[in-house]
């Protein structure tokens, strides 16, 4: 077996992505190296290429699977896949629901694996629920870019779908990853779907439920509004706002993220066994959105009266939100032996941490 392996970042620009590239850069104790290979749609950030030289950017348009061969012919075949572009913004999902499909439903890069040797690849598919609601900004949802991913049996040794907490109906605290998945819109109904499909048509998966991800700016600055980022900001003017009391999330700190996906990743090209696993992937604390502000406020010392609780069925967002989709982490912890990182310890490191620690 090679120490080195080739790793490709479809929709590496984007929140998540930049992190994984970082943090697939910055992996040590290891047999393993890596060559970095990376996806974008639009503009080619500078910034990442100065930080990050020796990657390797490739333009693709997903939708059609135009630049998938320069990635076979300049890379060759890549050990592993993950992807990380998609529609995630659950409004412009429930406004188009085809248009949601046809950009979440990666089938071009299903296509272009099945050319490969089979059982040699590793694809991990990345598709995350950013939300946070707040009735001064009437409909705040923080974007990282990612998919739902529908496999066929290709030459795929194994899938990490990082799907998202919107499966679940909201209704209860602390879903279990064995509980019914009922998803209240369209963006949720297209997570269900890929899982099902990923489940009933891959030998090899693990399909990551993830909650809210938080943490400090990416390399190169990504447009979308970060929440904490944002939470600051709002509060940092002195006027008081509105908060949802009503919504509550287990939100996951980035690094923690990207340690579960290299954690999966060197244990299954180190132990090579077959795997099908379904995680929550969370942080520790069930907060709410008044919750969350307070815990910005408490670092940043200011004056909670600023933060004014409301009721999340106050405001129209043009979309249904689950109320309660919490997660139990038991199992993640359990498989891993991973303590995900506190909010309020989040909250710190992505106020007082660089986008390049």
């Amino acid at each position: 077996m090679s120490s080195r392996k080739r790793v490709l970042v479809v929709g590496g620009t984007g929140y998540l992505g930049q992190h994984l590239l970082q943090g697939f850069s910055e992996i040590q104790g290891t047999p393993f190296e890596y060559d970095l290979a990376f996806t974008y749609h639009s503009n080619l950030p500078q910034p990442l290429l100065d930080a990050l030289p020796h990657l390797l950017p490739f333009h693709v348009d997903l939708k059609t699977g135009q630049g998938f061969d320069s990635i076979s012919h300049s890379f060759g075949q890549p050990d592993v896949v993950v992807n990380c572009a998609a529609l995630s913004v659950p409004r412009v999902c429930e406004m188009d629901p085809a248009a949601a499909l046809s950009v979440n439903v990666p089938s071009s890069l299903v296509d272009w694996l099945s050319n490969f040797k089979e059982g040699s690849t590793l694809l991990i598919h990345l598709s995350t629920d950013q939300d946070i609601g707040a009735v001064t900004h009437y409909e705040f949802f923080f974007h990282v870019s990612d998919s739902m991913h529908i496999s066929y049996n290709i030459p795929v040794q194994i899938v990490y779908d990082v799907s998202s907490q919107t499966v679940y109906e909201g209704v209860k605290p602390f879903y279990k990853e064995e509980d019914e998945t009922v998803p209240v819109n369209v963006y949720g109904k297209s997570k269900v779907a890929a899982e099902q499909f990923v489940s009933e048509k891959c030998l090899n998966f693990a399909i990551l439920r993830s909650s809210i991800i938080f943490g400090p700016q990416t390399i190169s600055p990504v447009p979308k509004s970060l929440p904490i980022q944002w939470i600051d900001g709002v509060l940092s003017k002195g006027e008081k706002k509105d908060f949802f009391h009503d919504e509550f999330r287990c939100p996951v700190y980035v690094k923690d993220v990207v340690a579960i996906i290299l954690a999966l990743t060197t244990g299954w090209i180190s132990e090579g066994k077959q795997m099908q696993l379904l995680l929550n992937v969370g942080g520790p604390d069930r907060v709410s959105r008044v919750q969350m502000a307070e815990a910005v406020a408490d670092f940043r010392g200011y004056n909670k009266s600023l933060i004014k609780p409301v009721s999340a069925s106050s405001v129209d967002r043009g979309v249904k939100s689950p109320a309660d989709i919490s997660m139990n982490l038991s199992k993640l912890v359990q498989t891993l032996n991973f303590s995900p990182t506190s909010f309020t310890d989040g909250v710190k490191l992505t106020l007082t941490t660089g986008a390049k620690s």
